[in-house]
């Protein structure tokens, strides 16, 4: 542990770029975790008497046209939104990088299946993708983790099956395997490891397009229902007001799923540096 704390230490300190992405992603994180608790407002309260009220000192980020306070919506809204795409990019992480991993390594019919699984969800535009199966389900939040894991588990199996693939024939795998070693140990404590290192960048790209996914059917009423707070809803409720003049109701939901979006982008090196083997020596 003490080895793994240095080697973080290490990875903020060498990059700024990683440093300040890490540091956004811890205050999403406390925000997710602590927010709902040290809100000034109840994000469901409303009141007739404060709807569509500008930023001021009382409301930061303005009211909506219910009268319910802007900024407190949109930090209890970040617990949702992590949730859900972590969820979402855990489960197509786990399933895709083992059926790519199993592809590469064995070949053959196993190749045949995985190949043609991704192949057939690569085959359609992966948002439209994403509503039919909502759609079909259901608009709720399990739904919309299952449906967001669908369409991002092909890109996980074609990298490890890449990686697995080139790795099989290397070196230290023959010589593992001289030392007596099964396939399913080869692959699991050999060639698996190695192949991380760009899956963690491939996860931090997934999370920013899993946040994306989520608003993005939220604002076309397939995602999560109102009055629950989330970012996709309360950009789609404050689009009608902006010709009136009341900007601020989706320009601050619009920025903080900007500032998410953009935090994981910048993670994906910090991730793939910390997760690499090679870089631990």
């Amino acid at each position: 542990m003490t080895e793994f704390l240095k080697h973080l230490k290490y990875i903020l300190t060498e990059n700024s770029v990683t440093l300040i992405a890490g540091t956004m992603f811890l205050l999403l994180i406390l925000a997710a975790l602590f927010g709902p608790y040290i809100v000034p407002y109840d994000p469901l309260a409303s009141s007739a008497t404060r709807t569509l009220e500008p930023p001021s000192w009382d409301h930061w980020f303005g009211t909506d046209q219910l009268g319910r306070d802007v900024f407190s919506r949109i930090i209890v809204a970040t617990r949702l939104d992590l949730a859900i795409a972590i969820s979402a990019v855990v489960i197509s992480f786990v399933l895709g990088s083992v059926l790519g991993s199993l592809a590469g390594f064995f070949g053959g019919w196993a190749d045949r299946i995985v190949g043609r699984i991704t192949d057939t969800i690569m085959a359609f535009p992966l948002f439209v993708l994403a509503m039919g199966i909502v759609a079909a389900l259901g608009n709720t939040v399990e739904n919309i983790v299952y449906a967001t894991a669908i369409i991002n588990l092909p890109f996980y199996a074609r990298v490890s099956r890449t990686e697995v693939n080139v790795r099989r024939s290397a070196d230290f795998v023959l010589a593992a395997r001289l030392a007596g070693n099964s396939s399913l140990r080869l692959l699991a404590m050999h060639i698996y490891p190695n192949t991380l290192p760009p899956l963690m960048v491939q996860v931090s790209l997934n999370m920013g397009w899993a946040i994306l996914n989520a608003a993005g059917l939220s604002f076309i009423g397939l995602g999560v229902r109102p009055p629950t707070p989330e970012w996709g809803i309360m950009v789609a409720e404050g689009a009608g007001f902006i010709v009136s003049g009341e900007w601020w109701l989706a320009l601050f939901p619009g920025a903080a799923l900007m500032i998410a979006v953009f935090t994981f982008n910048l993670l994906g090196d910090g991730l793939r540096d910390l997760i690499d083997p090679r870089r631990r020596t």
